[in-house]
């Protein structure tokens, strides 16, 4: 399972001057699109756009995703 970070978009908030009900105002996102970023949890293509568009950046600059290697047991890997 993947997991996604918007800790970039922090940080480029920060670097733009902006707070975070600028960056709402900017895009037209919902509070609960907010919320959302807040917790680190995904989010549809559109919102991520329009910050990109508002921001003027690209889709890397505003967050991270981080792949989880699950590890198989011997067992799944025995076919029979």
């Amino acid at each position: 399972m993947s997991t996604v970070s918007y800790k970039k978009l922090w940080k480029l908030l920060i670097d733009k001057d902006m707070k975070r009900k600028d960056l709402r105002e900017a895009t037209g996102i919902s509070t609960a699109s907010m919320a959302k970023l807040s917790k680190n949890e995904n989010l549809t293509t559109d919102v991520l756009l329009k910050i990109c568009d508002a921001l003027k950046c690209d889709i890397s600059d505003i967050m991270e995703v981080s792949l989880d290697v699950e590890v198989q047991s011997d067992d799944e890997d025995k076919k029979v």
